[in-house]
């Protein structure tokens, strides 16, 4: 049986896990100061709790305790009507329903590659956008890369808006963050990984023409800059998505990162 909390007042200090999760700054913060993350909807919480991550606290309104009762035995879940958790939250929860979750520990990147069959990687370099993140996470997920590799600056992928936009996915697919983005290929090299540098510049080799190795990783760039110099002379080869000659001279160079990756994931996967 769940522990039922019934709590009236937004400022209730033990709703403090939820406390503005609008607030990008704070939640960076208080999460890694608490090892926490905070999952939205039944299905987000019902795949968190599935691989692993024990639940702190679940906070919901009425009518939303028949739909997550399973998973609610021994759990503190704190009920309040749609007005507190609003209050809370700062915006309306649609999906009726958070979950404050413990962060499992990462593997190192070493590690991760060398477990399993990891055929085919992603990289991911300061990537800074929480939802771009998720979003890749999902075309990772559905065109069945192995993992994800991410550098030091890049977004964390259990903030909430990435778990949510990813739907789930972040759970899904097995990923590492790099201790030192200088030398940070380096561990892909000695894994035999062939690396992969994809750049908009049309100069480069047609992601169908490569020939593809083994093992293959395949770096993303930022959103704005795309891959630093240094990624982008380490890589093994340069790759391109090739562009339409009327989307070129309609001034359309190239794609935003989430459609770009799953291009060339589909076409990683050949």
């Amino acid at each position: 049986m769940p522990n039922l909390v019934e709590v009236t007042d937004a400022a209730d200090p033990r709703l403090a896990d939820y406390t503005r999760l609008r607030d990008v700054e704070l939640r960076k913060s208080l999460e890694a100061e608490r090892g926490l993350f905070i999952a939205e909807g039944e299905k987000v919480i019902r795949r968190a709790i599935g691989v692993g991550h024990p639940v702190r606290s679940v906070l919901t309104t009425a009518k939303w305790l028949d739909a997550l009762g399973d998973l609610l035995d021994g759990v503190t879940v704190y009920v309040v009507t749609d007005e507190v958790m609003q209050g809370v939250a700062g915006f309306q929860v649609h999906r009726g329903a958070l979950a404050s979750l413990e962060r499992l520990p990462l593997p190192a990147v070493p590690g991760l590659l060398a477990a399993g069959a990891r055929r085919r990687v992603l990289v991911l370099e300061d990537l800074v956008d929480h939802g771009n993140v998720g979003a890749i996470f999902r075309c990772a997920a559905a065109l069945g890369v192995d993992a994800v590799i991410l550098s030091p600056r890049c977004a964390d992928p259990l903030y909430r808006r990435s778990v949510k936009v990813s739907m789930g996915a972040v759970f899904a697919v097995p990923y590492a963050r790099m201790t030192d983005w200088h030398d940070g290929l380096a561990d892909l090299r000695a894994a035999g990984y062939q690396t992969l540098a994809l750049t908009p510049a049309q100069s480069a080799v047609p992601m169908d023409k490569v020939a593809l190795r083994d093992r293959a990783a395949l770096l993303l760039g930022s959103e704005g800059d795309g891959l630093s110099s240094r990624w982008l002379h380490e890589a093994d080869e340069q790759v391109c998505i090739p562009m339409s000659g009327t989307a070129m001279d309609l001034g359309v160079d190239s794609l935003n990162v989430v459609a770009a990756a799953a291009i060339a994931c589909h076409t990683l996967l050949r």
